[in-house]
């Protein structure tokens, strides 16, 4: 077994969940998507929007905060590589992943406005 493995899964849980606390806790943009993501859920809920679209809402806004962090650590690499220095390479590598988390927040918000404005229109059209 490598030294840089958990022994259990509780520990590795434990890690995973540690990860979590520090994106929450280091990243502003992080914490931005979960409470646009909170919000998001709110309207769900108020809607009653039905279970598979809350399921792709739950979906959509999760993926943004898995790319959020995968951004993060793409950073934190970059700059540990070149030691916070300014580099061609690096600033391209940030671009794209930051063009990455944009495109994952623009296809969620664009999931949940068809889930609402679908619900909303049968709501109040349909009867």
């Amino acid at each position: 077994m490598n030294k840089f493995q958990s022994r259990s899964f509780q520990k590795s849980v434990m890690y995973a969940l540690n990860g979590v606390r520090l994106a929450f806790r280091s990243q502003r943009n992080f914490r931005k998507h979960i409470l646009i993501a909170l919000l998001t859920f709110s309207i769900a809920f108020f809607l009653r929007v039905d279970l598979i679209g809350f399921c792709m809402i739950i979906f959509a806004n999760m993926f943004v905060l898995v790319v959020e962090m995968l951004n993060s650590v793409i950073e934190f690499v970059i700059d540990a590589y070149y030691k916070n220095k300014w580099a061609k390479l690096a600033k391209l590598s940030k671009d794209i992943a930051a063009g990455a988390v944009l495109l994952s927040a623009v296809t969620s918000a664009v999931i949940s406005f068809l889930i609402f404005a679908n619900k909303i229109y049968g709501l109040y059209y349909i009867k």
